[in-house]
């Protein structure tokens, strides 16, 4: 027996209600800057600054009683994680505790070490401290800005393709919810003051991917219909298309936020805010596929016979399949 999440044949109109979808994206979209603009974002210790302690021990990491042992020094935003080095031996368990840059210190002071190592030690009595290394506000800064420089090359990158695979309206549609996507996981995170760091940036990078294939597979069925059904309305044919990649949507939407909704209630502390981010973002790209991308293509217009040449639609590229 075959699931299907939806039946073999749909006929949903999409588009019925665009112009109030496409509004409350916008609304979403300002409330979201307004949000970054008056409550900022909880910057980690990649992007505000800190103090990294690699340690080593015979005993196994129990990250749970090493946070316990650093609470009550009040060193602020503290990461623990378990590393795994192959370099290792079976009897060597390694971990990285980040600290926050303490007010007025550019690093952490010997003796903030000093108390952190006599902490740790009074858990883990034989811990080495194997390196210490500190993050300065200079270095911070240039990982904010490279950062956004990945971020916005990597939509540079999309608006070239989709421009060159299909033509400059969809082009437009792909990055406008892209953007879509990107602000409003940035507003989430401001409103809700989760941990903003690199691994976050990651996350973002993921969304980008993720959407943007989605947008293409409905893009590849809608030039497909533009062939097949050239004298029906522009949004007839979209309505047709997004029906006729529901299925695969929803499916691939559904099987992939199972994934992610087990790490987020599972996977712990470590990865939370980049799980949480991912999840986030098929949510939202998964609307912005079709009620931001389609319905900007939709007010743009597009060609409508591929089938014959046309020196003033498309290019040379329009028809590779990749």
């Amino acid at each position: 027996m075959r699931l299907r999440l939806v039946p073999n044949e749909t006929n949903i109109d999409f588009f019925r209600h665009s112009k109030l979808t496409f509004g409350i994206s916008c609304i979403a979209m300002v409330l979201s800057l307004v949000a970054w603009a008056t409550f900022g974002l909880n910057f980690g210790i990649d992007f505000r600054g800190g103090t990294t302690l690699r340690t080593e021990s015979t005993q196994a990491v129990d990250v749970a009683s090493y946070r316990g042992a650093l609470e009550p020094l009040g060193l602020g935003d503290i990461t623990i994680s378990e590393v795994f080095d192959l370099t290792s031996s079976s009897e060597e368990h390694v971990a990285m505790i980040r600290i926050q840059a303490q007010d007025g210190e550019e690093a952490a002071s010997p003796e903030t070490i000093e108390k952190l190592e006599t902490a740790l030690r009074s858990v883990a009595p034989e811990i080495k401290f194997t390196s210490v290394e500190s993050v300065g506000p200079k270095v911070s800064g240039e990982l904010i800005q490279t950062a956004v420089i990945a971020v916005a090359a990597s939509l540079g990158a999309i608006l070239i393709y989709i421009w060159l695979r299909f033509e400059w309206q969809f082009s437009v549609g792909a990055v406008a919810a892209l953007f879509h996507d990107v602000i409003l996981t940035i507003g989430v995170f401001a409103v809700l003051q989760i941990r903003f760091d690199l691994t976050v940036i990651a996350a973002i990078l993921t969304i980008i991917g993720y959407s943007i294939n989605d947008t293409v597979v409905i893009f590849d069925r809608l030039r497909e219909n533009l062939r097949k059904y050239k004298q029906r309305p522009l949004v007839e044919v979209m309505n047709i298309s997004v029906n006729e990649t529901l299925s695969r949507t929803l499916m691939t939407s559904g099987t992939t936020l199972l994934a992610l909704i087990a790490l987020l209630v599972l996977g712990g502390d470590v990865i939370r805010g980049f799980v949480f981010a991912i999840t986030w973002g098929v949510v939202v790209g998964t609307y912005s596929s079709v009620y931001v991308a389609k319905t900007v293509v939709l007010w743009l217009g597009v060609k409508r016979d591929w089938s014959k040449p046309d020196a003033n639609a498309g290019n040379q590229y329009a028809n590779i399949d990749a």
